[in-house]
């Protein structure tokens, strides 16, 4: 039984054109919304009139928070975990060096009993970030 032309059989090949549409458009949203979505701490950091130093990985950077919190790469973690998760961290690099951000209220002492903490960790380099003085 063949079957004609103008049959109501049903279709067997699936239209795309609409699908495509519809990623087109998603893609379009992603691409508009995505620097959007980027958020960080807000840490107010301290002034100084130096200049910036050459990085040549991807930075690994520890925040402390005004309120002692410290976030290691976007990740909240508690004064006695930072230990291991930077040992963790620089497993297989070859460079260990570590950016630190910290809130200019923090204390001066838990700053520095985090760079001690950091350094027994087995990391070579603390570099201390700041904000350009004309800011």
């Amino acid at each position: 039984m063949k079957l004609s032309k103008d049959s109501k059989a049903p279709l067997s090949e699936i239209n795309i054109v609409p699908l495509v549409d519809v990623m087109l458009v998603l893609l379009i949203i992603f691409m508009i919304t995505a620097p959007m979505m980027q958020h960080g701490m807000n840490i107010d950091i301290p002034k100084v009139t130096t200049k910036p130093l050459p990085t040549k990985d991807e930075p690994q950077i520890l925040s402390i928070t005004s309120n002692k919190q410290l976030i290691l790469n976007e990740k909240r973690l508690d004064v006695k975990d930072l230990k291991a998760a930077i040992q963790l961290l620089f497993t297989n690099k070859n460079s260990k060096e570590i950016y630190l951000r910290a809130d200019k209220n923090v204390p001066y002492g838990f700053v520095v009993t985090c760079m001690g903490i950091v350094k027994e960790a087995g990391v070579e380099k603390v570099n201390i970030v700041t904000k350009p003085a004309e800011e």
